[in-house]
């Protein structure tokens, strides 16, 4: 009788472990649906839950634009702009895929336009034309580099940027010149002193001033 209640018992404690792993399986495909979503999916699901999202805007831009779907990419990239009008790179999206659908004018009046806007600073050049750069769009990442040097003169950032886009032109000349000037602004950039290097051109370095020995006040 003792066996027999053993057995029984063993039983009812293997049926009840099946239904518990049998309750836990749709836990772990959904977690697992959860873990493989699709970047598209998860930007869908941002932007449900708060439309007014611009990077979630831009992202899906980028993702219809890497899907050869211009006018989707269009699309989201102007959402994105109606939610953050500064979203520096939707508007070079927006120019990219004007250029890639050939309205050259469309495309150049937009720049344009963009670029006169981001005239408010110098940090706003520079973002915009690393945008445009980022979008292979050249000739308006220069002008928005050149813009920044008329705002902030003294400003090293700018004339670096100018130094890296003509060195991957090809322009030695140009580059090494905006190099230079951007180390006489700053020389405690070791990216450029090391580009300037590269060139065969001769830097020195800034003295350090040792401020416990430095000569007090007269």
């Amino acid at each position: 009788m003792t066996q027999t209640v053993t057995i029984l018992s063993l039983m009812l404690a293997f049926m009840l472990s099946g239904c518990e792993s049998a309750s836990k399986a749709p836990d772990s495909v959904n977690e697992e649906t959860t873990i493989q979503q699709s970047p598209k999916a998860q930007l869908l699901e941002q932007i449900d839950r708060k439309y007014e999202n611009p990077e979630a805007h831009y992202q899906l831009g980028k993702l219809a634009y890497a899907e050869g779907q211009l006018d989707k990419a269009d699309f989201e990239y102007r959402v994105a702009l109606g939610f953050n009008p500064v979203h520096y790179r939707a508007q070079a999206g927006v120019v990219k895929v004007a250029t890639d659908q050939k309205q050259t004018e469309r495309a150049q009046i937009i720049a344009e336009l963009y670029i006169s806007q981001a005239a408010v600073s110098a940090p706003a050049s520079v973002r915009l034309g690393k945008a445009f750069q980022n979008e292979e769009l050249g000739a308006y990442a220069l002008s928005c580099y050149y813009q920044a040097t008329g705002l902030t003169p003294k400003s090293p950032e700018p004339y670096k940027l100018l130094g890296y886009y003509y060195l991957g032109e090809g322009d030695q000349v140009r580059a090494e010149e905006n190099f230079r000037r951007s180390f006489e602004l700053d020389p405690y950039q070791t990216n450029v002193a090391g580009e300037l290097g590269r060139m065969g051109v001769i830097i020195g370095l800034p003295r350090t001033v040792n401020i416990e020995n430095a000569p007090g006040p007269q």
